[in-house]
């Protein structure tokens, strides 16, 4: 599933949801509410990285890695009315392949657990549809890891840096309705049957999520 096809399908339900928060009333945004949502998550990896030689000399195959969408949670807390930061943890399932002219093959399954923590300012608290943008940092641990068809992978773990578009959608009392898109930076390096074969991944994938949230 394409970035594009969540995010709109994601963007429609928002929508349908704001319609019925028109008539509800609702628990504002406002400084020392704590906010947790429950949502569906799409990790829709942009990877690209060329598999070189232990000499350095390109191999011809390019590493690259599949999506997955599973359920994450989200810790929001107002510092003020605007500001916010916010902790994610979800953990989703990727497979990696060696692909090329003639190549396409699977040579591991891992785990990756991609906690992001940001800050968020909040443009319209007291709004029922309320837009926020962000940015913080992750970590991606690998775990997990499952080779495939005779190689061995090794995957370093690392930081990266993520960018964040949402808005919150009242519904009654202290529900609402979020939609949220991160873009995550990070790159990796990867080194195939004890550093036979290695590549450096820029994985940068897309963090789409929707779902429900509840203010304490």
């Amino acid at each position: 599933m394409s970035a594009y096809r969540f995010a709109a399908f994601a963007g429609l339900a928002a929508a349908c949801l704001a319609g019925a928060a028109s008539a509800q009333d609702f628990q504002p945004k406002q400084k020392g509410v704590l906010m947790l949502n429950v949502r569906a998550t799409g990790v829709l990896t942009d990877a690209d990285g060329a598999i070189r030689t232990a000499a350095g000399a390109d191999s011809g195959l390019k590493a690259k890695v599949g999506d997955d969408v599973m359920p994450t949670i989200g810790l929001t807390y107002f510092l003020t009315d605007h500001v916010a930061v916010e902790a994610i943890a979800g953990t989703t399932q990727h497979e990696v392949k060696a692909v090329g002219p003639g190549t396409d093959i699977a040579v591991h399954k891992t785990w990756v657990l991609p906690p992001v923590v940001s800050l968020q300012y909040h443009f319209a608290p007291e709004a029922k549809v309320s837009p926020y943008v962000g940015a913080g940092i992750n970590y991606m641990l690998f775990y997990g890891g499952k080779d495939k068809n005779g190689f061995q992978v090794d995957i370093d773990d690392g930081f990266g840096y993520a960018l964040q578009a949402g808005v919150d959608v009242a519904l009654k009392d202290r529900w609402s309705a979020n939609l949220d898109v991160k873009k995550v930076f990070f790159e990796t390096d990867a080194s195939v049957n004890n550093g036979a074969l290695k590549t450096k991944v820029k994985l940068d994938p897309w963090v789409v999520s929707a779902g429900v949230g509840y203010r304490f």
